[in-house]
């Protein structure tokens, strides 16, 4: 890379930060809705539902066998566009016992 623009760098600078946003959204909105949550005299966690989604299986009970740790990017953009039936299988979640989600443990403890 021989001679460098500003408007390449400040490019560049506009996408890192972009990327890094993009990266830390997800924490940053958890921070927010647990200090809503505790302001509301709710359960940090769960606010008050008393179950949490499993992360294994997002909440469904099922996870698709094959791919790369249960991701078929294939058969996930095939369902996206409208196809009915799915070319993997699917088998019950281990970690939830097919339920799709949990007690809360904070409010378990109450």
């Amino acid at each position: 890379m021989d001679n460098i623009t500003a408007s390449e760098l400040a490019g560049f600078g506009v996408g890192t930060l972009l990327l890094c946003a993009t990266i830390a959204a997800p924490k940053i909105d958890a921070f927010i809705s647990g200090s809503q949550r505790i302001s509301l005299g709710m359960c940090k966690r769960c606010g008050n539902v008393r179950t949490i989604a499993c992360s294994t299986c997002r909440g469904t009970g099922l996870v698709k066998e094959g791919g790369i740790a249960g991701f078929n990017l294939i058969d996930d953009l095939y369902q996206s566009l409208g196809g009915d039936e799915s070319r993997v299988g699917s088998i019950a979640c281990i970690k939830c016992q097919a339920k799709g989600h949990f007690s809360c443990p904070d409010c378990s403890k109450t």
